[in-house]
C-alpha cells in the first residue's frame, strides 16, 4: 500500500519505514512533488499532525499520515512543547531547526535546577478512506510517550533532535548513546507508529 508520510526528514522515514515494514510503501512529501511550507499554526501537536494530513489530503487525494513531535519538560512548564524544532529561534539563539543551538538552550535554561523531568510526545494524524468506500475518509489519531530526563552534557553520536539530551525512563544511556535499534523499539514516535501499523495492518484499514 502506498501512504504518504507528510516529512521530508530522512530520519523520520527511515524510522517509520523500518518499524511499518513490508506491505507499506512509504512516500515523502518531495517523492509526490510536494515543495511549499505545510502550515503548522496550531496550539498543540495534535492539531499541527491534523493540518498537515488535512493540507496533503485535501491536495493530493493520497491517503496519508503528519506527525508532530514534542519535548516537554516539567521544570520549564512543558517547554519547548511544539516549539521544539525551532526553540533556539524563539528565544533569538538562532536559526531554523538548529538542533545544537535547541539543546544548548534547553541546558541553559535548565542550568541550576533539579528536577530534569521530560517526555517526549509524538502524535499522528492519519486521514485513509474508509474500509466500505473510497469516497469517504476518515481521521484517525495515534500518540506515544517516553518518559525520562534531561541530562546535564551532551552524549552519543547516533539519533537526531534532542537525542543526544534526553535519557529514557529504565535505561542509563541517552537515545543517541543507544542507537537506532534500540530507540526505533521505545522511543515516542515507535509507540505512535506501532499503534498506526497496528490499525493499518488489521482487516478494518
Amino acid at each position: 500500500m502506498k501512504i504518504v508520510f507528510a516529512t521530508n526528514n530522512k530520519h523520520k522515514l527511515d524510522e517509520v519505514r523500518n518499524i511499518l515494514g513490508e506491505g507499506f510503501e512509504v512516500v515523502s512529501l518531495s517523492e509526490i512533488g510536494c515543495t511549499e511550507d505545510i502550515p503548522e499554526t496550531g496550539n498543540t501537536l495534535k492539531e499541527n499532525a491534523q493540518q498537515k494530513a488535512e493540507y496533503i489530503y485535501n491536495k493530493y487525494g493520497i491517503p496519508c499520515f503528519a506527525d508532530d513531535t514534542g519535548l516537554e519538560v516539567e521544570a520549564l512548564n512543558g517547554e519547548p512543547g511544539i516549539y521544539s524544532a525551532r526553540y533556539a529561534a524563539i528565544n533569538n539563539a538562532g536559526e531554523g531547526h538548529d538542533s545544537e543551538a535547541n539543546m544548548a538552550v534547553l541546558l541553559q535554561k535548565l542550568s541550576g535546577k533539579e528536577n530534569r523531568k521530560a517526555h517526549f510526545k509524538t502524535v499522528i494524524c492519519l486521514i485513509i478512506e474508509t474500509a466500505e468506500t473510497s469516497e469517504t475518509a476518515e481521521t484517525l489519531f495515534f500518540e506515544g510517550i517516553v518518559e525520562g530526563e534531561i541530562t546535564t552534557v551532551r552524549s552519543g553520536a547516533e539519533g537526531f533532535g534532542y537525542d543526544p539530551i534526553f535519557k529514557p525512563e529504565g535505561y542509563d544511556k541517552t537515545f543517541a548513546e543507544l542507537g537506532n535499534d534500540i530507540k526505533n523499539g521505545i522511543s515516542h514516535r515507535a509507540r505512535a507508529v506501532a499503534k498506526l501499523a497496528a490499525f493499518m495492518k488489521s482487516p478494518r484499514a
